[in-house]
């Protein structure tokens, strides 16, 4: 009984633990199910997480590649822009040097057919010299001959000869050098100025200004004197211009020296006249507001004339005193729009001669700023407005295109010439200045005068508005070459006696008359 138990006990003891050994197996088995199940989710997600990250990688890189691949387009096309415009200035560069080239090959053509014509000129004189050397030789032995002459005798009268004789040779040479060279720097000159004058175009007609002051009635006369005088006394005080009431009925007549003043004065009477009110007070008050508006507009007119030009500013008081020349006038010519159109002439001609533009436009437009100066400061007008510049800062080129335009100081470079030539063409075109009858007869009287005083002068006679003046010579008291000496010494005399614009042409004439009777 007791080994059945314990063998009962024993096989229990052994089910339970086949049994538990069964549970073990079987949870074992259902445990690595669910590790594998889990390793495979993690799998899973891990494929998913890195499928995700690559393609945000790749999502990336493509941006990353789209913005690069436009930051690099960006940067060809601003290399592109930076080429393109190299190619423009070196193509510019190329066009200017080609030009250059070309105006250096005819200076060069020129310069040799200048040797060639000195060449040939240096070949006649040999051949005359030659000639001579025959002619003396024939004319010493003839001298010897017939007139049994000593040698000292014989060699005087044959020098005598010779020195006549070379004397018209060399006269005939120089006219025909001096008229070819004439030629060539006349139709030179020719071209440049009616390229200039063709591209500008200006007005024809002069400006004129008037210091008269229309009133609606007599009665205003009385307002503006006021009671004894203290009307008149403070408006000539304020505006330091006179004012003269005399009997040309509605209008009085404003006198002074300064034209900025004599407009100031002007506007302000025609303010005290519309307001009605005129008493020394409103007077002051008139005057100070026409003051302030005027120096605006002195300014503002400086301005706008370098603007026009197409130069860059210049100093502010420089274009203050440019606008001052607004008011000023050259035989009824307005300086301002004269010193405008001289600039644009100097541009043009500069252009022809490749030179600085700009540079001959600043000095064309500035040459007659010293006009604008007061009788105060004592000197040319040229030599005053050049002292001016300088101290603004002007540079040394300008400064002397300035003070040698009329030749007041000698020329160190080319734009004082353009600015003579251009001054001189504003300065005489049809309807530029205006001149009284009277002093137009003395200038032209003046000019026949200084003809007439030359040895063998029979009459002269001045032409289209003293342009031109001919000359008319006693045949029997000079010849050819000594008429061509006679008009270089009359245009010397001319230039260094007399003050005209522009130029003036002297043709000198000599007739031959060949008188024969038939009996």
């Amino acid at each position: 009984m007791q080994t059945e138990s314990v063998l009962l006990a024993v096989g229990g003891l052994a089910a339970g633990f086949g049994i538990t050994y069964a549970f073990a197996r079987v949870k074992e088995r259902a445990l690595k199910a669910e590790l594998l199940a889990r390793e495979r989710d993690l799998e899973d997600r891990m494929r998913r997480e890195s499928e995700a990250l690559a393609l945000s990688f790749k999502v990336a890189a493509q941006e990353q590649l789209v913005r690069d691949r436009a930051e690099l387009e960006k940067s060809f096309a601003t290399q592109r822009e930076t080429l393109a415009a190299d190619e423009q200035r070196l193509r510019e560069r190329e066009s200017l040097v080609s030009r250059q080239l070309e105006r250096l090959g005819e200076q060069e053509r020129e310069l040799r057919q200048r040797s060639d014509d000195l060449e040939a000129g240096r070949g006649l004189i040999e051949r005359e010299r030659e000639e001579l050397r025959r002619q003396t030789s024939e004319v010493r032995a003839q001298l010897e001959r017939i007139g049994q002459l000593d040698s000292a005798s014989a060699r005087t009268a044959l020098l005598r000869e010779i020195e006549r004789e070379s004397s018209k040779d060399a006269a005939d040479l120089s006219r025909h050098i001096l008229e070819e060279s004439r030629q060539r720097a006349e139709m030179q000159a020719r071209r440049i100025l009616a390229t200039a004058l063709q591209r500008y175009a200006a007005s024809h007609t002069f400006e004129t200004t008037t210091a008269t002051v229309a009133l609606s009635g007599d009665d205003m006369k009385g307002r503006i004197i006021g009671r004894e005088g203290r009307n008149i006394r403070a408006f000539e005080a304020a505006t330091g211009v006179t004012v003269l009431v005399d009997d040309t009925p509605n209008a009085v007549v404003l006198s002074g020296f300064d034209p900025v003043r004599r407009e100031v004065a002007r506007q302000a009477m025609e303010r005290l006249i519309l307001d009605g009110r005129i008493h020394p007070t409103r007077i002051e008050e008139i005057v100070a507001a026409v003051n302030t508006e005027m120096e605006a507009f002195v300014a503002r007119a400086g301005e706008e004339a370098t603007s026009r030009v197409g130069i860059p500013p210049v100093h502010p008081e420089v274009a203050r005193m440019l606008g001052r020349l607004h008011f000023r006038h050259s035989y009824s010519q307005n300086v301002l729009q004269h010193s405008v159109e001289v600039a644009h002439l100097c541009g043009l001609m500069a252009a022809e001669l490749g030179e600085n533009v700009q540079a001959a436009k600043r000095a064309g437009l500035l040459h007659d700023i010293g006009k604008a100066m007061t009788h105060e400061v004592e000197g040319p007008h040229a030599i005053v407005g050049a002292d001016f510049l300088k101290r603004y800062g002007e540079p040394p080129d300008i400064l002397n295109g300035v003070a040698s335009h009329h030749d007041e100081v000698p020329h160190e470079n080319l734009y004082g010439i353009l600015v003579a030539a251009a001054d001189a063409i504003s300065a005489s075109r049809p309807g530029s200045r205006s001149e009284s009858m009277t002093t137009y007869l003395q200038r032209l009287e003046r000019l026949e005068l200084v003809a007439r005083e030359f040895a063998g002068v029979e009459r002269a006679f001045a032409f289209q508005a003293g342009r031109e003046l001919r000359v008319f010579v006693r045949p029997e008291e000079l010849d050819d070459s000594q008429s061509f000496q006679l008009a270089q010494k009359l245009a010397r005399k001319v230039e260094d006696e007399l003050v005209y614009p522009g130029q003036i042409r002297i043709t000198v004439i000599r007739e031959s008359r060949s008188v024969e009777y038939a009996k």
